[in-house]
Formats: C-alpha cells, structure tokens, sequence
C-alpha cells in the first residue's frame, strides 16, 4: 500500500505535482518560521548565559567567605586570603556610564593577592590603570579624543574583550583594573572569590541579563503567538485537494479496499508532502537567520552563531510534522470510512452549535477571576495569562464557524442579489470551511490587537514624563543610588573638591552646575505634587541650571526633593528656602552633581569624564533624557518583541488565506462550471467568491477585535493597574492595511475562475 499511496500521490499529471508542490511549500513556510522560532528561543538563552559573569558582585554564591570579608575589614582591603582554589578575592564594582546616549557597562577588579578569578574573554586581570573594551566600545573610544571617553577607564587599553564576555556584538562592556584601596571605597563594592557562571534565569540574587521571568515571558510570547497560525498554516497546507481524494478513497472503498488500506495510502500522501515540506524548512530558516541575528529582541543583537537548533529539536520537527499530518488525513477521512456512499452523495453537514463559544467565555472569565484573585508568583501569573489567552484562541477558532453560519444565515434572508444570495447559502451550507480560509487572519487580528493594547497603554502609562529638548543638555552624577527618605545616606560622597565647580565651567559648552546635598531628616514642602524634600542646594546654581526651578525671592538656599524622581521639569517651581548659609551647604556631602551643557556631545561627554573622575559612583554621570529612557529600557524591548510578533503573524496568515482560497477554488471547480454553463456570468462567480471570504473575515474579525481589546484590558488591570488606552492611528491603519491585504490576495486568485470552468471542466468531471 505505500507503494500504492506514492503511485496515487504524483499520478494525475501536473495536476497532482503542483498540488504536492503547493503543500510542501506551504509546510516548508510553516516549519521555517517554526526553526527561526526555535532558534531565537535558543540565542536569548545563549546570550543570556554570558551575563553570567557580571552578576559575581551581586550573587552570594560568588562573593567571599563572611570570615575573610570581616578579616578585610579588620586589616585593610588587601588582608583577604587566598580562596580553595589558591586565588585571592577581588574587589569587583559593577558600574553603569554612557556614552552619546548608548549605555556602557563597566566592571572594576582589584585582587587582593598575586592571583584572582580570570573572568571569561581576557588572558588575564588588568592591574591599576589598564583596561579591557569590547569591540563595539573600542570603536567609539578611538573615534572620539581621550577626553570624552577613554580617560574614563585609565592609561592603557591592554586588549580587547573575547565573545565569552559579551552578550552581543554591540554590546559595550569595559573590565577595568584598579587598586583594592580606590576600588572598595565605592559604595556597591564587594569581594568575589570566583566568577559566577550560573545563567541570570537561574540565578535568584542576580540583576545583570534577563531574569527567569523575562525568558518565561519570550517564551510565553512566542508560543501563544506564533504556534497557533503555524498550525492553522500546516493544517490548510496538508487538506489541499482534500475533495478530490475523498472522492478517490471512496472509489476504492467501493471496489474493495479496506478501511485500513485506504488509511494506509492517505497517509503516505499526507506524509509525503509534509516531509518534503519539512525538509525544504531549512531553507527559508537559512535566509532569515541572519536578519533574526539582527533583531534585539532583549535590547541586545545576537552573534548569527547563537541561533542553532539542537538535534532533539530538528528531530522532533522533522518527525512530528508528517506525524501531524498523518493525523490530518486520517481525521478527514472519518466520512469515508463511515460509508463510501457518503462522499459522492454529499448531505448538508450539521450546523455548528453554540457550543462552540464556550472556551472564548472560559478564557475571559478566567481574566476576569485573574482580576480578582491575582497570583502573587511569576509562575501562578505566568500559567493563568497563559492559559486564558491559549483558550480565547481557542475559543476564536471553535466559535469562527459558529459566527460565519449565523452571519451567513442573517446575510441569505436580507439580500436580493444574485452573488450574495448564492455566497450566503454556500456559506451556511458549510461554514467551518468558510471559517478556515480567514482564521490564520482572524487570529493575527487577535494577537495583534491584544498586543498593541498592552503595549501602548503600558508606554503611555510608564512613559508620562515633563520636559522638552534642555533635557538632552542637563547630566545628573548621582552618588547614592540606594538614598530613601527613610534612611538618609550623609556620607554618599565628600564635600565637592577645591576647583572642582570652576574645572566643570571652564569645559568649553558648560552653562552652569549645582551640587546637591543631603539633609539630616525629610522636610515637609507643599509644592505642587511634592510634599517632603530631602535635599538643599544653594539658591544661585539652582537659578543657573534652570531646569529644576528656581528660589523664593531673597533666599539663600532653598530645599528640593530628589531631583533625580521621575526626571521631571520643574522650571517653573519656586521652591521654599532653606535655614542653611551658602557656607553651611557647601560643607556638606554631595549627592548629586548637576551640569548644565549646550547639548553638543563633546561637552556631554568631557563634563562626564571629569565628574566621574571625582566622583565614582555605579550609575555614572547621565542626561535626564537618557535617564529617561533606561527607564523605559523595558517597555523597548517589549515593544521590540510585539513588533516581532506581529511581522510574524501576519505573513503567516497570508500564506494560510492563499493556499485555503487556491484549494477552495480548486474544489469547487465543477460547480462553478456547471454555473457558467447554465448562463452565469464569470464576473458573478468572481463576486461569490468575493463575498464567500468576506462575510467570514469581515464577521470574525470584528470578535476578534473586540475579543483583543477586553482581553487587553483585564490583562491590564490585574496585572498593572492600569485601563487601557486609545491605541492610536497606527493600530487601525495596520488593521485596514492587513484587511485591504486579505482582500487583496483574495483578488489575485480570481485570474484562476475562467482557466478552472471551462466546459472540459464540466465534461471530466
């Protein structure tokens, strides 16, 4: 029978071969995107893995014994001993700068003894005033004079970082040595016996990389949104011609073969052209490999060798995808199997039932009672969203032929003309095939209106910031990242060095400074929205910058809260003064240096050169709009990762409506062509078909719509707190755009009704 089967699959001419080609190219689509897929999956988790190492000063299980960090305390910073592997701790600082609005991160070392822990990509550590660069930002340091950049990092660039230690070819990462005295004298310094090789999705203690529920969420992401149209994609591949060979099986139902043989031949077919499809996958994951190493969907680009496929991967694919199609063709044979009689006699299959919508309302009521019962573990969070966006998928693609049925029904009893009557009665005849044309759309409507809601609500939400272009020249050196009201931190940094303010003002470019100082305890203000203030400044340099506001007139010295909360504008308060002389304030800590530049990047950046040279600090001198958008770092990349998504499914969805439209053509070739025959005009039938992918489009995508929206909103409510928000022209012009697209391939299949109902047409069959 497996000859038989291969015999039957490319008998028929060219026919059959262009039927064998479209499926296999159809699954080759769909198990292509499934590889890419799979081995982005892969690359997060490969570049995930090289943030290993810069979390060594944040995870307990690379930092010293308790005993040797109290022995170092108790001597001096050089009093570590050795650890078991014979290696002396190292004093290690993870640091944030910025260069020309492009985040840098740095890492200073000092050993304590002879030897210490070699972080991956070096040959060895730099000693005081030698440092590593990554490719990236060795290139910008050469391009630049010292003064702007590499006078940052010391005397002597010693070599340049390996791949080990970067996430991404354009990551900048500088490893810097220093001696242990400087080094741990930088509040956020810490000893480090070993380096950490334990992936950040692994690591509870861990900042640097993605954390475990940043990957569950790709991952989360990846699978709701994509596997559901690759499978509609699959499945409409593999039923091509389905009523032809339905036909065929019941011939040979009728001459003798059994169940089991003719079984046994469909599923050679189906698995023909699902393997070949299967195999051909690699081709169109070769040419979009290199453009997926190009995307950032963690911030980062991938090295193009981080995105492989592991052999159990291929293997499964290669093995689960004819497996599924074997499946496809042994369900659609069940009428055939019944009674051979019952598919060359064609009834009227039963209607859909309401039944159908049920898992649409499960997967709603379970937002809903998400609302209420809010899981507090990423985990919980992550199995109950997960759960209730698979069952409204679920639900949009049981309930599609439900809803086609009564819009059809509705549509037969209103209309009066000739096209849409004969679509309408079509369409109510059998509507899950109707359905199946557009539901790869349907959802990509689903998924794409879901994820914009989230999307721009949460940007609009978390992106409300005050301020215009003078944001972009006003750096901040933030001295005391872990400073609260609750518990003032008054030795974050030394009163401001001699000539320090005038060395900042003699930069070519610099408009005006303001030092910041702390204040022993919260002060009540009643300012606009403020209502404490924790720090003073004095009342001249306040007026200078600008930005920040400005004094009650004759005052002195005026109170200000942290003007690093929000990174918002204040140039028109009048803050309330301060019970300090210019004298008093001056003599006290620094928390925060302020500059005011002209915006021009060689001002930015020199200004930022000499303020961490006074002051060190782990988040580096800033502009208020680059403060701004490291935080709003990741809503980037899930607006990256939406935008992904939605590029995805939407090509998906194309190729799923073409090859539904082209098979349905193809099967209802003979009725069309005993309608030309009776005096229907080729223009009517281009309208039925016309109307017999619209009524079902144009019906389920309003659900889906609207399924998206209140999806989006419960989402966004019992997670965030937040209502959803008007998504924009962009959402509507992409829903027209992809609409009027459907529409279009729908057109460009018509050219095929006059070479597929001719009079032959009628005779041979």
């Amino acid at each position: 029978m497996i000859r038989l089967g291969l015999r039957l699959a490319v008998s028929g001419g060219r026919e059959a071969w262009l039927r064998l080609l479209v499926t296999a190219v159809a699954v080759a689509v769909g198990v292509g995107l499934l590889f890419t897929t799979l081995a982005a999956v892969n690359a997060v988790h490969a570049q995930n893995g090289r943030y290993a190492w810069a979390n060594s000063g944040f995870s307990a299980a690379s930092q010293a014994d308790p005993a040797d960090r109290e022995a170092a305390g108790a001597a001096g910073p050089t009093a570590a001993g050795p650890t078991a592997d014979g290696d002396a701790p190292l004093w290690w600082l993870v640091r944030r700068d910025y260069f020309q609005g492009r985040q840098i991160g740095r890492i200073d070392v000092a050993p304590t003894g002879p030897t210490g822990a070699l972080p991956p990509g070096v040959d060895r550590l730099p000693a005081d005033g030698e440092y590593y660069l990554s490719p990236a930002l060795a290139k910008l340091a050469d391009a630049v004079p010292p003064e702007q950049l590499a006078d940052r990092y010391g005397s002597h660039r010693i070599g340049i970082l390996g791949k080990d230690a970067l996430p991404g070819p354009d990551s900048l990462v500088a490893l810097v040595g220093g001696t242990p005295q400087e080094v741990s004298k930088v509040d956020g310094a810490v000893q480090v016996a070993r380096i950490l090789t334990t992936p950040p999705d692994r690591c509870d203690d861990c900042v640097v990389g993605i954390q475990s529920n940043g990957v569950t969420l790709i991952l989360t992401v990846v699978a709701g949104a994509l596997v559901f149209p690759l499978l509609i994609l699959i499945g409409t591949a593999t039923r091509l011609s389905a009523t032809q060979r339905e036909r065929r099986f019941a011939a040979m139902r009728l001459v003798g073969a059994t169940p089991r043989q003719v079984a046994a031949v469909s599923a050679v077919e189906a698995a023909l052209a699902a393997a070949a499809g299967a195999l051909l996958g690699f081709l169109p994951y070769l040419a979009v490999r290199g453009r997926v190493a190009e995307l950032s969907l963690t911030t980062e680009r991938f090295y193009a060798s981080d995105l492989t496929l592991t052999l159990p991967q291929v293997a499964a694919l290669l093995l689960g995808v004819p497996l599924a199609a074997v499946v496809a063709a042994r369900i659609a044979l069940r009428r055939v199997q019944v009674s051979p009689l019952g598919v060359s006699r064609r009834v009227t299959p039963e209607p859909p039932r309401a039944w159908r919508v049920a898992p649409l309302l499960a997967g709603l009521a379970e937002l809903v009672f998400l609302l209420f019962r809010h899981p507090e573990s990423v985990p919980g969070q992550v199995r109950g969203y997960l759960s209730s966006f698979v069952l409204i998928m679920l639900g949009i693609v049981l309930s599609g032929p439900w809803l086609t049925g009564r819009a059809a029904a509705l549509l037969a009893r209103r209309t009066q003309h000739p096209a849409t009557l004969i679509a309408a009665r079509r369409l109510a005849d059998n509507p899950t095939a109707g359905f199946r044309a557009v539901s790869g759309l349907v959802l990509a409507l689903l998924v794409m209106t879901a994820t914009i809601g989230i999307i721009t609500t949460m940007t609009d939400e978390r992106g409300r910031v005050e301020g215009g272009p003078q944001f972009d020249h006003v750096l901040l050196d933030n001295l005391s990242d872990g400073r609260t009201p609750e518990g003032l931190d008054r030795s974050s940094g030394p009163p401001a060095p001699p000539g320090f303010t005038a060395g900042l003002q003699a930069v070519p470019g610099v408009r005006a400074t303001m030092l910041v100082h702390p204040l022993d305890e919260v002060v009540p203000v009643h300012v606009g929205e403020e209502t404490t203030a924790s720090e003073v400044v004095t009342c001249p340099e306040l007026d200078a910058v600008g930005v920040f506001g400005h004094c009650e007139p004759g005052a002195a010295t005026a109170y200000l809260p942290s003007v690093l909360a929000g990174f918002r504008d204040y140039s028109g308060t009048a803050w309330p003064a301060a019970p300090h002389t210019p004298e008093q304030v001056a003599a006290l800590p620094v928390v925060n240096v302020v500059v005011a530049t002209d915006g021009s990047p060689t001002a930015v950046e020199r200004v930022r050169t000499a303020v961490d040279a006074a002051y060190p600090a782990v988040r580096q001198a800033m502009t208020l709009s680059e403060g701004r958008k490291l935080s709003g770092s990741e809503l980037e990349g899930f607006q990256q990762l939406a935008r992904v998504v939605i590029l995805a499914t939407f090509p998906i969805a194309g190729c799923s409506l073409a090859v539904s439209v082209a098979a349905a053509l193809g099967e209802r070739k003979r009725p069309f062509s005993l309608l030309r025959l009776s005096g229907v005009s080729l223009a009517m039938l281009r309208r039925v078909v016309l109307m017999e992918s619209a009524v079902p489009l144009l019906a389920v995508s309003a659900l889906a719509i609207g399924t998206g929206l209140l999806a989006a909103d419960l989402f966004l409510r019992s997670q965030l707190k937040y209502t959803l928000h008007s998504l924009g022209t962009g959402y509507y012009l992409a829903v027209a755009g992809g609409l009027a697209g459907a529409l279009a391939v729908i057109g460009a299949t018509l050219p095929l009704l006059r070479r597929i109902t001719g009079p032959e047409t009628a005779r041979n069959e």
